[in-house]
């Protein structure tokens, strides 16, 4: 039997969403769009930039809500939990920028994600790691004969799930869970540990 191996989303799966969180610090209500109401990645993020831009907002601002936020309830346990049952990687469409207050707090899980482009502390673009490349870290995994089981809550998680042995929804928004009912939902972390482990 293949070993098996974790892909988990960060953002709403295991921490809050950053973007909401900057929305709600600044009074900037246009931020609080993410990939569970926008499934193009790169108009979201150009929209955001706009709105950065617009508003005067630079990286060290965005840093200093991060900073101030705690890894959602629950989540260190149960990534502490799944991590002695398998490997564990984080596939975000996050910034390197952004992430690293959360892995500390989550104790350095391996972090797959994307980097901002920052110029004298202003966010002037945005590089990804690669196209689709929730979907194409599992494929590689896969091609190195893992069985992958994977979890997200979003749009931009649903070509993970969909290439995974094993997808999960978690704490997905009914029009995901709607238009993608093929995925077990699940709202608990003890809930979803439990179907992972049936699986590992």
């Amino acid at each position: 039997m293949k070993q098996s191996l974790v892909t988990l989303d960060m953002e709403g799966v295991l921490t809050p969403e950053i973007w909401i969180a900057v929305a709600e610090k600044t009074g900037i209500p246009e931020l609080r769009r993410t990939t569970r109401e926008e499934p193009d990645y790169d108009k979201l993020m150009r929209y955001r930039l706009e709105i950065l831009d617009r508003h005067g907002i630079r990286l060290s601002d965005i840093q200093a809500v991060i900073a101030t936020l705690p890894p959602l309830p629950g989540a260190l346990e149960f990534l502490r939990e799944l991590r002695t049952l398998a490997q564990v990687v984080i596939l975000s469409d996050t910034f390197e920028q952004f992430a690293q207050p959360f892995m500390r707090q989550l104790e350095w899980p391996s972090l797959f994600c994307h980097r901002l482009v920052v110029a004298d502390d202003r966010i002037t673009g945005y590089q990804l790691r690669m196209v689709d490349q929730k979907r194409q870290s599992v494929r590689a995994l896969q091609l190195l004969n893992y069985r992958v089981l994977a979890a997200g809550d979003s749009y931009n998680d649903t070509t993970m799930l969909l290439q995974a042995d094993h997808g999960y929804l978690f704490h997905a928004p009914d029009n995901v869970r709607r238009e993608f009912p093929q995925f077990p939902a699940f709202d608990d972390y003890g809930d979803l540990l439990a179907a992972m482990k049936a699986k590992l």
